[in-house]
């Protein structure tokens, strides 16, 4: 009878032993790779939206010197961004800002103001080549 015994607990050890992770196991484990993915996800997203404000702030201060050598060009005239892909702009650069809005262009006085009316595309906070940047 003893016998018996020991070898059903040493069947019953082994089958304990080979039968895996259960469905608990399983899932915590999914639910820390969910957690650590969507930490990961959200330092990328904030990463993201800080060099799509750089490329806007960039591509400003490009279409702002295309429009001061127009204007030395053509006094008195404020281009449209037509007139800049005429020999200003390289007709591979970019006219739009990252969220796909023109540029927008303002002359009044001797300085033109180029911005980006940034991700919301209201102008709340447009995005401008800031002084100093394009020289």
């Amino acid at each position: 009878m003893q016998r018996r015994n020991d070898k059903f607990l040493r069947r019953t050890a082994a089958s304990v032993a080979q039968r895996g992770m259960t469905l608990i196991e399983i899932m915590i484990v999914i639910i820390i790779m969910a957690m650590i993915a969507t930490g990961v996800s959200l330092a990328v997203m904030k990463q993201l939206d800080k060099s799509r404000i750089k490329d806007a702030r960039m591509g400003a201060c490009t279409m702002r010197s295309a429009v001061q050598l127009y204007m030395a060009d053509h006094p008195r005239q404020c281009p449209s961004l037509d007139d800049l892909m005429d020999g200003y702009l390289d007709s591979k650069k970019r006219v739009q800002d990252p969220w796909n809005q023109d540029y927008t262009i303002e002359c009044e006085g001797d300085e033109p103001d180029v911005y980006s009316a940034g991700p919301d595309g209201e102008g709340g906070k447009p995005i401008r080549c800031e002084k100093g940047e394009d020289e």
